[in-house]
This record gives structure tokens, C-alpha cells and sequence, in this order.
């Protein structure tokens, strides 16, 4: 994949993202604004599996440690990690809201300096995730994207 097509594939969902929340909070003042702070360890061979962990903030002054949990199949090989990764949640209305499994599709690429920019959805609510990390990386898959409290 060129860096061309990645740089315009992490606009586009950036891009989207930034439209989508403003527009959920239009139609319901009761949305909260909620953000992920994580880190996130990679590795893939065709079989993809992900871990990490990172804390929710929401602007109602609650907080919540989290569990990060992905895996997903498809042609992908690689090894990453991502520290000082960022999410934003949208159509939230309570913090246990963001618990729960995320479908995902991603398709990376990196050589040392890896980055990740995508949106994830359950149901109504969506995460939009961005980061940078190091590592070598290539591919396409798709898969769940798990967030549970950190015991």
C-alpha cells in the first residue's frame, strides 16, 4: 500500500468522524463526550491478535480503566505496538456504554514508525482510534475490537 493511499485512507476516517459527533449532539443533548487513552501491542500471521489496556475519560468528570482486547483474520503479517493512542466515542450516554465488542476493518501498513487511524462500531456507537507506534506491519483484516473494566 503507498504512504499516498494511507494518508488519504486515515483522512477519510478521520474526516468522517469528525462530522459524525457533531451531528449526533444536535439531535440529543443528553450525549456524553467521552475519550480513550491506550496502548496496544500487534502481532500477526494471517491471524491477527492485539492486547493492551487505557483509561476512558468522559466530561462528567468519570473515569474507567479498560482492557483492550482485538483479533481478526485476513492477509496480514507484522508486529506493532501504539503508545498514547487516542479514541473518541460517540452517541454515549453512559460511561459503561463503551464497553462491548467493536466490529473492525483495517487495513496497515509500516515500516518502524506505524500508525493507525479507523473507526469501529457497536451498534449505535462508534470509536475512532488514531495512534502512532513502531513495528513492521502489512495487511488487510477484519475482526472484533473488545473493551472491557479492568479488574
Amino acid at each position: 500500500m503507498t504512504l499516498n493511499l494511507r494518508i488519504a485512507s486515515a483522512l477519510a476516517a478521520l474526516g468522517t468522524v469528525a462530522f459524525y459527533p457533531g451531528h449526533a449532539r444536535a439531535e440529543s443533548s443528553a450525549e456524553l463526550d467521552c475519550k480513550l487513552q491506550f496502548s496496544l501491542s500487534t502481532w500477526s500471521v494471517i491471524y491477527k491478535h492485539s492486547e493492551g489496556s487505557g483509561i476512558v475519560t468522559c466530561e462528567n468528570g468519570k473515569s474507567m480503566r479498560v482492557t483492550i482486547a482485538a483479533k481478526g483474520a485476513g492477509l496480514t503479517v507484522g508486529k506493532s505496538h501504539v503508545d498514547n493512542g487516542t479514541g473518541r466515542f460517540s452517541d454515549i450516554h453512559s460511561i459503561s456504554d463503551v464497553l462491548g465488542d467493536y466490529a473492525q476493518a483495517e487495513a496497515h501498513a509500516g515500516v518502524v514508525k506505524s500508525g493507525t487511524a479507523q473507526v469501529l462500531t457497536k451498534g449505535t456507537v462508534s470509536l475512532a482510534l488514531a495512534g502512532n507506534g513502531e513495528g513492521v506491519d502489512l495487511g488487510v483484516d477484519i475482526g472484533k475490537f473488545t473493551l472491557t473494566h479492568a479488574k
